[in-house]
C-alpha cells in the first residue's frame, strides 16, 4: 500500500504521449493546442479609429482652427482615404482605417455637423485620440498562444483573426468505461431487492463529458472466464480503461487476477486514503492504461477526479492544477490514511472556506450532491484544526 501523494505521483509519471491531428476551428474548443499560434501580421494591423467622428490634424485645432469642412466620409472595411487639405476633416466610422495625414478622431458627441461643416465643442484636442495604433497589441510574428494550452472561446476568436480554420490539437484518448457486479442491472430496469442499478458507469461517462471526452460503456459478470473474454476485445479497442468494482479482496472479485492474464503491468494496488483504498493502477500491453476503481459509488468518484483527471491533463501537458482552502470546521480522524473530506466552499472575505459535508461512508452516493470539492487531510496528524490549510480538489 503506498500513500496518495506517491499515488499521485506515479499516475502523472505514467503519462502517455498523445497524436497530433488537425480539426475544425470550432471543433477545437475546450481541446488542447499542439502548436505555436504566432500573429500573421501586426494587432490591430493599422490605425484604428475606435469613436464614430471627425478624422483631423491635432495641429490645425491647436492653431485655433474649430470648424472643419466635411472632405468626405471613410466606413469601417474601405481601403484608406487621404487628408490632403489642411483644415478639412474626413468623417469616419468605428473600424476603420485612419486616413493618411490624420492624427486625431473627434467623437461625435463632441460635434456639430451642419451645411457639410462640422464644429468641434471639446475643449481640447489631443494627438492619436481614439486611435487603437498599428501593432500596439502584438508585433507580426509575436506568440498569441502557446503550445498545450486548452482552447478557451476567446482563444477560437484569436486564431480566427490569424486564418487558422483548421487547428492542431493532441488527439484525445479513447476510453472505455467497465462496471462490474452481478448484482447491477441497467438503468430502465426494475431491481430486485438483492440488486441495484448501475449508477457509477453513468456518473463516470457524465464526469468525463465535463472534460469533454466520450467513452463507451461496457459491463462485465462475476465470471472470470468471459471477463476475461469481454475485457481482452475492449482493451484491444481503448487507449484507458476505467473499471468500476471488483478490485477488492472479496470471494468474485476476479478482476486483478484476470488483468495480470491479460498482460498487467501492476504500478500499485491499495492506496494509504479513505475513500477508496482498494485502487488499482497499472499498465497493459501496447501501452494502454487501466485504472481500477472500488465499486462504491464515493470512492469512485473520488479516484476518478483525484487520479484519473491528474493523469489526463500530465498526458496532455495541462499543468497541474493546485489549489488549497481552510478547514472551516474541525476534524478528528485517527486512522494512518489520508482523509478525503467532501466539502462545499464558502468566500469569507477572500479566503476559501472548505465546509465539511456529513456522510454515512464511500457508499453514500448522495453526499457528493452536495460536495462541491475535496480536501485532503493528511496522515501525518489526527486533530485537524479550524482554519488550517489543506490541498483542495474542485469536483
Amino acid at each position: 500500500m503506498i500513500s496518495a501523494e506517491e499515488a499521485l505521483q506515479l499516475v502523472r509519471q505514467y503519462k502517455v504521449t498523445l497524436e497530433v491531428e488537425e480539426v475544425a476551428l470550432l471543433k477545437s474548443l475546450h481541446r488542447v493546442l499542439a502548436q505555436e499560434v504566432k500573429a500573421d501580421r501586426d494587432f490591430p494591423p493599422f490605425d484604428r479609429v475606435t469613436m464614430d467622428g471627425i478624422a483631423i490634424r491635432a495641429e490645425d485645432f491647436l492653431s485655433g482652427l474649430r470648424s472643419f469642412p466635411i472632405a468626405q466620409l471613410q466606413a469601417a472595411g474601405a481601403p484608406q482615404t487621404s487628408l490632403d487639405q489642411a483644415g478639412t476633416c474626413i468623417e469616419i466610422m468605428t473600424g476603420a482605417m485612419l486616413p493618411r495625414n490624420a492624427n486625431a478622431v473627434v467623437p461625435y458627441e463632441v460635434c456639430i455637423i451642419q451645411d457639410g461643416i462640422a464644429t468641434i465643442q471639446a475643449e481640447q484636442v489631443v494627438k492619436g485620440q481614439n486611435i487603437h495604433v498599428q501593432g500596439s497589441d502584438e508585433k507580426v510574428g509575436a506568440t498569441l498562444i502557446a503550445a498545450g494550452t486548452k482552447i478557451t472561446p476567446a482563444m477560437i476568436g484569436t486564431l480566427a483573426s490569424v486564418g487558422l480554420s483548421r487547428v492542431q490539437v493532441y488527439s484525445l484518448p479513447k476510453i472505455a468505461i467497465c462496471s462490474t457486479g452481478d448484482e447491477l442491472v441497467e438503468v430502465h430496469e426494475t431491481p430486485l431487492p438483492h440488486q441495484i442499478r448501475r449508477s457509477n458507469a453513468y456518473m463516470l461517462a457524465a464526469a468525463l463529458l465535463e472534460e469533454h471526452l466520450q467513452a463507451n460503456l461496457f459491463h462485465l459478470p462475476d465470471h472470470p472466464e468471459l471477463m476475461h473474454e469481454n475485457l481482452s476485445s475492449i482493451i484491444q479497442e481503448h487507449d484507458v480503461v476505467l473499471l468500476s468494482g471488483a478490485v477488492s479482496k472479496g470471494k468474485f472479485d476476479f478482476l486483478p487476477h484476470v488483468l495480470e492474464q491479460l498482460g498487467l503491468e501492476l504500478v500499485f494496488h491499495k492506496i494509504a486514503q479513505k475513500p477508496g483504498k482498494p485502487m488499482l493502477f497499472g499498465t497493459l500491453p501496447a501501452g494502454k492504461i487501466v485504472f481500477g476503481f472500488p465499486g462504491n459509488p464515493v470512492s469512485t468518484f473520488v479516484c476518478y477526479h483525484l487520479y484519473f483527471r491528474a493523469w489526463l491533463q500530465a498526458s496532455l501537458g495541462l499543468p497541474p492544477q493546485q489549489q488549497s482552502a481552510q478547514l472551516a470546521q474541525p476534524i478528528t480522524y485517527k486512522p494512518a490514511l489520508t482523509y478525503h473530506v467532501p466539502v462545499v466552499l464558502r468566500n469569507e472575505e477572500g479566503i476559501l472556506k472548505a465546509i465539511p459535508v456529513s456522510t454515512t461512508g464511500s457508499g453514500d452516493l448522495t453526499s457528493i450532491l452536495k460536495a462541491k470539492a475535496l480536501l485532503s487531510l493528511p496522515t501525518n496528524k489526527t486533530e485537524f484544526k479550524e482554519d488550517e490549510w489543506y490541498p483542495l480538489t474542485l469536483l
